[in-house]
């Protein structure tokens, strides 16, 4: 059966994302797809609902010193770790170790090939990858085409609207997770959409995280100034 899946999704249970588990596949499966992996920052999600005919993949978004490195079919949290022993961690509970984004802030290749051998693949496509370096994905495709790396994609969702804007292709046996698993590892896939959310989905993922913090009234005059280049940039790329 071939099946649609987003990689990259945030719930509120990240400080920036404010959606319930049950709105995120309600907007997954208006985008029609049928997967999606839940990955908060540093919160690994280890009790997943089930959902008649839809399939939460557990996994989280790891803040390392080699940037986020997404763990995908986890089934126990991970402590904070340095990268290579947060790739074991995962390895170790039988997930799957991808590069997030990798060229959202820089453009140096040079920086990742030592870590090349220890993953699983390469997010090519990231829904918000490309708010400062315009070419991120593309950049982290011609990286996973180099180096012979499978390659995975996702919204990076911290809003519904965003839910399943990217998303990937495949077909698998059945709609389980140990089948999608090995087809991400094997099948051939095929990445849909453009990767490019709004940049304005981002600072309202900010305005989330100010609220959840309770910031101050001078942290939220600076979240006005970034909302307003946040605008200045959507206006100008529609232009």
């Amino acid at each position: 059966m071939k099946i649609m899946l987003d990689l990259h999704v945030h719930s509120a249970a990240s400080p920036d994302g404010r959606m319930r588990l049950d709105e995120i596949v309600r907007a997954a499966r208006a985008r029609g797809l049928n997967a999606v992996a839940v990955t908060d920052h540093d919160v690994t999600l280890t009790d997943a609902p089930s959902y008649d005919g839809f399939l939460i993949i557990p996994g989280c978004e790891f803040s390392t010193e080699h940037g986020h490195l997404l763990g995908l079919f986890l089934r126990e949290p991970i402590p904070k770790l340095p990268f290579a022993e947060t790739v074991d961690a995962i390895h170790a509970q039988g997930g799957l170790a991808v590069l997030a984004h990798p060229f959202e802030r820089s453009r140096d290749a040079k920086r990742l090939e030592p870590l090349v051998g220890m993953l699983d693949g390469v997010e090519v496509r990231n829904g918000r990858a490309e708010r400062k370096i315009r070419d991120a994905n593309t950049l982290a495709l011609d990286f996973a085409q180099a180096h012979g790396m499978r390659q995975f994609a996702g919204s990076d969702a911290h809003l519904p609207g965003e839910v399943g804007a990217v998303s990937l292709t495949l077909d698998v046996p059945a709609l389980t997770l140990p089948a999608v698993r090995e087809a991400l590892l094997s099948a051939e896939v095929t990445i849909n959409g453009s990767g490019r959310s709004a940049s304005l989905n981002v600072a309202r993922s900010q305005y989330t995280k100010l609220k959840k913090v309770r910031a101050r009234p001078a942290a939220y005059a600076k979240w006005l100034l970034f909302a307003a280049k946040c605008a200045a940039e959507d206006l100008f790329r529609r232009n």
